[in-house]
């Protein structure tokens, strides 16, 4: 990929609000306008009164102007800071958005291989981080660099000698300022690698702090946190403190432009080959010339910053995504699906370069009519939840094919794909609001008595009428106020209120107790009547009455048939199926 500049990267995401961002430049350069006027009316004013010129209203007048001038660049500062920041605020929200728009076209397995504190820090704390620099950056960069070039030009306009003269110390800021370039690219990827690694140990902190508690663990686990927040802070403690003294001396040096203008401006005075009015002109004037060129170069950091954080973006927005039009290029012919010969590995983007994890699934071939009931069971780890995965399109397969109706989901777009299937993992997530609207998630426009009549036929409106606040009770982060099986359970009345004609349960009654577990399953069983069903269970006497049964193990199909003709083959099947009688008797 062509690397982009920072401006390329702004105005990429800037969408409707680019014209904001030109008026803010226009408007800085009318501020730069009126910043330079008062310098050379004060100029003039000096001559005036060398001259001697005695008309106090001839004074006031040019006072008034200046007056006007400093109340000028005062409005078209705000004008364009206000501008600027509009502009800025659009930006980050069109990098949010089209980040969460992309994660949610790129394989689910790409997105869990990235840790959640890096995820998290980059579209939060480092995206919001660019708001100042964004926000300024053309504005106040284009203004501080236009300032001194034109005050250096009016410089030379007076006295040539005395404009060079203006310039002297800037040679030494600018070596000063080269050392603290050294390894700075180095420094800063550094920074960006141990705040990363800070926040990647938080978020595993906080998220396992359940486990550490519980196992006393608190002390070792801690201590990894501290020390990953003390080498954060040292390497930029570090940094800093080999910069400090060049920093120092190059912005109370360079800035000094009267330590060369006043020797040099009093010995061509004295020789007189400058006048008096020219020389307190210059003075005045050379005091403006090398202090902006120095907010300029303190730009320099954040533009770096900028740049690294939008490579970031760029790596997330050049990831990989599932293989989908944006129409669909054929319809399916009903509901059934179908797997071909299909193999999958995991992919994790290792150092830029994509690998594989070794061959999960291996060749598997079946067909699961439209309104049948299809159930995978096997040991844990032989691929059962990959293949219901694969079929809910998180994944796409290495080879082979999933269809719907006789179309590869690959020719299906994604919004068609989503509209037809719905997915209940064991693992479900509930955002932080009521249960009401975790619910309605499952479509948007239901109304509340849909609501409620969907979780009554799901079985789970008695529990849910016994929270505090019934339907509006907020569950907390990841339902974490509610219990696994009424996460389960709200879970599957969100995806029974899709209505999707294709329904995948991926052990979805595995955090319920018995008794719960028999009303969901009644519940859901007059849900799904008509719908193609894939279900995953440990428990099999839960699927005994499905219509065809897979038996998986490593990643192929062992044996499939009825709960009674597998029994018959006496196989794997037979084998899970004692070892769960034995255990439901003991």
């Amino acid at each position: 990929m062509k690397k982009k500049s920072l401006l390329n990267w702004i105005f990429s995401f800037a969408g409707e609000k680019k014209a904001a961002y030109c008026f803010s430049v226009f408007f800085a350069l009318l501020r730069v306008a009126c910043g330079i006027a008062p310098y050379i009316l004060i100029a003039d004013i000096v001559k005036k009164l060398l001259s001697g010129v005695r008309d106090w209203n001839v004074y006031f007048y040019d006072c008034a102007i200046i007056a006007a001038f400093w109340l000028g660049n005062a409005l078209f500062h705000m004008f364009s800071t206000t501008l600027s920041h509009i502009a800025t605020f659009n930006v980050l929200a069109n990098i949010r958005k089209r980040l969460c728009d992309k994660l949610s076209r790129v394989p689910l397995g790409r997105v869990l291989d990235m840790p959640s504190g890096s995820l998290k820090s980059i579209l939060i704390e480092r995206i919001d981080s660019m708001e100042t620099t964004l926000a300024h950056i053309l504005p106040e960069w284009t203004s501080n660099l236009v300032l001194p070039l034109l005050m250096f030009v009016w410089l030379f306009h007076i006295d040539w000698r005395m404009g060079l003269a203006s310039l002297a110390t800037l040679p030494i800021g600018i070596i000063s300022a080269s050392f603290m370039m050294v390894n700075m690219t180095e420094r800063f990827n550094n920074a960006i690698q141990k705040t990363k690694i800070l926040n990647d140990t938080a978020v595993e902190y906080i998220n396992g702090i359940e486990v550490i508690k519980a196992f006393g663990k608190a002390k070792s686990s801690y201590e990894r946190f501290v020390v990953a927040a003390k080498e954060g802070s040292d390497c930029f403690v570090e940094w800093m403190r080999d910069c400090i003294w060049p920093f120092t001396i190059a912005f109370v040096i360079a800035p000094s432009t009267l330590l060369s203008v006043l020797p040099i401006g009093g010995f061509f005075f004295l020789r007189g080959t400058l006048s008096a009015v020219d020389f307190i002109s210059i003075i005045i004037l050379s005091m403006s010339v090398i202090q902006p060129l120095l907010t300029v170069y303190s730009y320099h950091d954040d533009i770096a910053k900028a740049t690294v954080i939008f490579g970031e973006v760029g790596g997330i927005m050049d990831m990989k995504e599932l293989e989908r039009p944006s129409r669909d290029a054929q319809k399916p012919a009903d509901n059934s699906i179908e797997l071909r010969d299909v193999r999958f590995s995991y992919h994790k983007d290792k150092q830029g370069q994509e690998g594989r994890d070794g061959e999960i699934i291996h060749g598997v071939s079946l067909k699961i009519p439209q309104g049948t009931c299809a159930a995978f069971v096997g040991p844990s780890g032989s691929g059962k939840s990959t293949l219901a995965r694969l079929i809910a399109s998180l994944w796409d397969v290495d080879s082979g094919s999933v269809e719907i109706g006789g179309v590869n989901i690959k020719n299906l777009s994604l919004e068609e794909y989503n509209r037809r299937v719905a997915y209940v993992s064991q693992d479900n997530f509930l955002f932080d609001m009521s249960v009401r609207d975790n619910i309605r998630l499952g479509r948007l426009d239901a109304t509340d008595k849909e609501v409620e009549a969907m979780a009554k036929k799901s079985g789970c409106h008695d529990f849910i009428m016994s929270l505090e606040n019934g339907y509006d009770t907020i569950v907390g982060g990841s339902g974490a106020h509610l219990s696994g099986g009424e996460r389960q359970r709200i879970a599957i009345a969100r995806a029974m209120m899709k209505d999707a004609p294709i329904v995948i349960l991926d052990e979805a009654t595995a955090y319920t107790d018995p008794e719960n577990e028999a009303v969901i399953q009644e519940s859901v069983a007059r849900l799904v009547k008509g719908k193609t069903l894939i279900v995953i269970a440990h428990r099999l006497s839960t699927i005994r009455d499905a219509d065809m049964i897979y038996v998986i193990k490593d990643g192929a199909i062992d044996s499939c048939g009825t709960h009674e003709q597998l029994l018959k083959k006496r196989g794997l099947y037979k084998s899970m199926w004692e070892a769960h009688i034995s255990a439901k008797d003991e």
